[in-house]
């Protein structure tokens, strides 16, 4: 499938305050964030499936990501 051949999408709001709070506002962005880190962490993994790495905490930082390379790339040498 193509983008020509998406059908139309008509996109609609629907609001309803919330009576929780003086300015009727309710949390709904958070959902989209959460799920961010563990997919960046996923693709680097991927990424580099051929040295075995393992990312156990995030945020991760080049610096780490190249320190995992070089502790994969050791650890292969001495088995």
């Amino acid at each position: 499938m193509t983008a020509t051949e998406m059908p139309r999408v008509e996109i609609l709001h629907h609001e309803s305050p919330t009576p929780l709070n003086a300015l009727g506002v309710k949390g709904i962005g958070e959902c989209g964030v959460i799920p961010v880190a563990p997919a960046i962490v996923s693709a680097i993994e991927d990424a580099l499936s051929p040295f075995h790495v393992h990312i156990a905490q995030t945020p991760i930082r080049p610096h780490e990501i190249v320190a995992l390379i070089e502790r994969a790339r050791g650890e292969a040498k001495s088995a």
